[in-house]
């Protein structure tokens, strides 16, 4: 009996000597260690409310004598509600075991009275209230003579007490998990032992014979409560502060996936280790927050949509969703474990798509076309171009244009790469339209507007405008792009329609320097040279405001027809010369004009130097006398410009009359074949005539 003695001293029935009385077991209750449930009269005399109205009398005199145990001692270090007077291995066996115990061994002791779980309800010490209500329960189900006076009905009310008090802490566990998780884990405590008690009772009776109020089902309570919770939390959109710009649609959708992330990391931070594995928590509040998130991600798409707010939804369907909430490593983890799917069903989300891609496409077609109207209205404006860096620009055209295009296809590649590719593919289809537009607009002023006032500085801006459109091709699209090779021709067509107005009075002054060669029969070429090439200068120098590569590209064109023309003066069949030293005297002459033709050139930054052998390879053949040097002459003039034809050669040699027909022919049929099956190249003879 000796040994059993301890546990009577600590067990869940305290026992005093006679010493102490009554108010040894007052001051039972006063430990802070121990729980009301755990504890009964020490002497049998008073009645249960006796010591209750005694203990209130106390109470209100000596307030440091309260008999209510402190909240933590409700809970051991395993996360358990179990008496304060249990040691950590009798804890183990759980609150039944005990109490079975100790009413075999005390069965006079009556259980604490309504009255007393009510105060303890009232001072959340909702353990030591559970626990108590547990052995109320029990000690009516026991069918004792000597239990207590009170019902079925007195029990249950208190349990409506204590259930609402239980599930208003756990609908607000996102909030008390860190404001005050000390209550928090009592109330899972509480839930966890009714679990249990449901568990234990529910093995111990058949099926058939389940009383009234058991098993409780407080885990389904549970799973509705958090349900409840969270469709209220992400209801109230007032919570997340109001970003400008953003329409109902995105505030609401900003607030749930911000909620929703913020919430889901406080379940794995703080609520999810409170509970048992069976209970998958994080589980069950991710496809609860996932769901409601979801069927307000199909409703909105349902309904009808602004473009801003399609987009938006198609952005948290591909992109926000799936990623944001995945930055958090901790999170990312325990939603890998989840799975939870995507916002949209697969056919709403494509059907979403297709509205956004159609929108998107008209929009920045219509904005093109505006931009465009806007370009040609500034063309009619008596104001010059404003020039940068030298150079006349009308850039905010194709700015503006390349923005549009790049803006909208980066925008619906943040959505997702699929869609990003689509809107790729029908934009690129939309930029050579517009080019023809533009053209169009282009070659009706260039027809309709000869008298304005800066009508040159005009189509140079126009041109260097073309610049900024064929850069954007030659790095964002394919080499096997079709419409790639429709923007640059359309981008050719603008430059060379440019070019050729800005040449035309060049070279109609031209003309009739030339036609001095053939009238003076190259007496006096050098000072015709002199001529052609000051004219030239005076006319490149307003070139100057072209952007470089286009001023390159004139001057090619101004040192192709520089030497073109003179080639034409050589076949016009208007110099004949019968002696050799005739030939040579004409040969020197041509040597002379080609070097200063091709040194004025490139000086000027033409960088055409295909063209520089032309003349000196004619002047060659004029000077060799031998049929067979002529003849590797003519070869290797027709390889170097394979568009050279037999007419061309004999206009050509019309100036060596001292050639035989036999000569004549031997050589053109050299050409022939050497010619048969060589590729054009660049070209030069082609673009003469010859009468």
């Amino acid at each position: 009996m000796m040994k059993l003695l301890p546990f009577f001293q600590s067990g869940p029935i305290g026992i005093r000597n006679g010493s102490e009385g009554c108010i040894g077991a007052n001051r039972q209750l006063e430990n802070p260690s121990t729980s009301v449930a755990e504890q009964g009269p020490a002497c049998p005399q008073p009645s249960g409310d006796e010591i209750w109205s005694r203990d209130q009398e106390k109470m209100s005199e000596r307030p440091e004598a309260a008999c209510r145990p402190s909240r933590a001692s409700s809970i051991t270090s395993n996360g358990s509600c179990t008496s304060a007077g249990d040691s950590p291995e009798k804890g183990k066996k759980g609150i039944k075991g005990i109490l079975t115990n100790a009413l075999k061994k005390m069965k006079k002791i009556k259980p604490p009275s309504v009255k007393q779980v009510m105060e303890l309800l009232e001072e959340q010490k909702l353990c030591d209230a559970a626990q108590h209500l547990i052995l109320l329960e029990k000690s009516l189900s026991s069918k004792s003579e000597e239990g207590p006076n009170i019902s079925q009905q007195d029990v249950e009310s208190v349990y409506e007490v204590l259930k609402h008090k239980v599930f208003s802490i756990l609908k607000d566990s996102i909030l008390l998990a860190k404001t005050n998780p000390e209550l928090l884990q009592q109330a899972v405590e509480v839930l966890k032992e009714q679990e249990k008690e449901d568990q234990n009772y529910t093995s111990e009776n058949p099926p058939d014979q389940n009383m009234q109020f058991r098993p409780r089902k407080w885990k389904d309570l549970w799973m509705a409560t958090v349900k409840e919770s969270v469709e209220t939390r992400m209801k109230e959109t007032s919570h997340t502060s109001r970003t400008e710009n953003l329409s109902t649609v995105g505030q609401n959708l900003l607030h749930m996936g911000k909620t929703m992330k913020e919430d889901l990391t406080v379940v794995v931070k703080y609520i999810k280790q409170l509970y048992p594995p069976e209970f998958n928590v994080f589980s069950t509040y991710a496809e609860l927050y996932h769901n409601y998130f979801a069927s307000q991600a199909k409703k909105n798409a349902e309904s009808h949509l602004e473009d801003k707010d399609i987009y938006l939804l198609l952005s948290w369907v591909h992109n926000i969703y799936p990623k944001d909430m995945r930055k958090d490593h901790v999170l990312a983890e325990e939603l890998e474990k989840v799975k939870l799917g995507s916002l949209l069903p697969s056919s709403l989300s494509k059907e979403l798509e297709k509205k956004y891609l159609d929108s998107e496409e008209a929009t920045i077609k219509n904005s093109l076309i505006k931009c465009l109207d806007k370009e040609i209205q500034r063309w009619k404006e008596d104001k010059e171009p404003e020039k940068l860096n030298g150079h006349f620009q009308s850039e905010l055209l194709a700015i503006f244009v390349i923005q549009s295009i790049y803006s909208g296809q980066k925008r619906a590649k943040d959505i997702s790469a699929a869609v990003g590719e689509e809107l790729s593919d029908r934009l690129s289809k939309e930029l050579p339209a517009f080019l023809k537009s533009y053209k169009d607009a282009f070659e009706d002023f260039k027809e309709k507007s000869k008298k304005h006032r800066y009508y040159k500085p005009i189509l140079i801006a126009n041109i260097n405008n073309c610049w900024n459109f064929r850069d954007y091709a030659e790095k964002n699209m394919a080499e096997t792009d079709y419409n790639k090779a429709s923007i640059l021709s359309a981008l050719g067509d603008i430059e060379n329609s440019g070019f050729d107005v800005l040449l035309q009075q060049l070279f109609a002054q031209l003309k009739p320097i030339y036609k001095k060669f053939t009238e003076n029969k190259w007496d006096s070429s050098n000072e015709i040279m002199n001529e052609i090439i000051k004219t030239t200068s005076k006319h490149i120098s307003d070139f100057r405001t072209l952007k470089d590569p286009f001023y390159h590209a004139i001057m090619e064109k101004i040192h192709a027809r520089l030497v073109k023309e003179y080639i034409v003066r050589l076949l016009k069949r208007k110099v004949s010369l019968k002696t050799p030293a005739q030939q040579q005297n004409l040969a020197q002459h041509i040597s002379k004009n080609a070097a200063d033709l091709e040194a004025f050139c490139t000086s000027n930054g033409s960088q055409a130097t295909w063209l520089n052998s032309a003349l000196p390879k004619l002047a060659e053949i004029i000077r060799l006398q031998d049929l067979g040097a002529i003849k590797i002459e003519v070869a290797t003039l027709a390889t170097t410009y394979p568009d050279i034809r037999k007419r061309h050669l004999e206009a050509f040699l019309y100036i060596k009359a001292n050639l035989s027909r036999s000569e004549l022919k031997s050589i053109l049929g050299y050409l022939a074949d050497s010619t048969a099956s060589t590729p054009p190249g660049a070209p030069l003879f082609s673009n003469i005539n010859v009468s």
